[in-house]
């Protein structure tokens, strides 16, 4: 049987769409007061808006104005790029696995004229120099990567925190409990800071005597 042929319309309606697809994306938004404009493409998550879990986090995130942060798994920066407004007198280091997410971080840093925030490909903490030390870690924990893989980053994140320093993560709500007992293992610690209608954010502390 011969398959049927796509009409004229069709095949032109598809090409408009690819066309479409090929473009940036290119938003402009408000978090935490912090207006930031964003450029994104397909493949990148969230690419058409600052998604809600991002924006959970960002909304009860506490970041001192001299913090020196870390944004795990930055896709094209927006929860880095925020927290770098939010300490201006502190140095931001954003990291992704996938060079596409580093090229975007970075032109959206400059677009947005904030210098002290540099986002570099690397595997979670994997290219990070081992004494290297921040005030807060942050991530939109992707749950597709497993639990073994969610425990690494966790306690990678412990090991580069400085004493005292904050882990906080935003899940969909279906892992809080292993993120709870994660971070009771690795921290000895859990708050549950906020829950959404479909995400969670948890913090954990490292001992200030560590």
């Amino acid at each position: 049987m011969t398959p049927p042929r796509r009409t004229p319309a069709e095949a032109t309606e598809l090409s408009q769409r690819v066309a479409e697809y090929r473009r940036d994306t290119d938003f402009v938004t408000t978090v935490r007061d912090q207006p930031l404009r964003f450029r994104a493409t397909w493949g990148l998550f969230s690419p058409r808006e600052v998604d809600e879990g991002t924006r959970l986090l960002l909304d009860t995130i506490e970041v001192a104005r001299d913090a020196d942060c870390f944004d795990l798994g930055c896709g094209y920066g927006a929860m880095g790029l925020t927290m770098a407004r939010l300490a201006p007198q502190g140095q931001t280091t954003m990291v992704d696995r996938d060079f596409v997410a580093v090229e975007y971080a970075n032109a959206n840093a400059a677009t947005n004229g904030i210098t002290n925030a540099t986002a570099l490909l690397s595997n979670g903490f994997a290219g990070i120099p081992g004494d290297q030390r921040f005030d807060v870690v942050a991530s939109n924990l992707p749950a597709k990567v497993g639990n073994e893989m969610l425990t690494l980053m966790i306690a990678d994140a412990y090991a580069h925190l400085n004493p005292g320093g904050r882990l906080y993560v935003v899940t969909i709500s279906g892992m809080r409990r292993f993120i709870e007992r994660t971070f009771e293992e690795v921290f000895g610690n859990y708050d549950k800071v906020k829950q959404g209608r479909e995400h969670t954010v948890a913090m954990a502390q490292r001992d200030p005597r560590s």
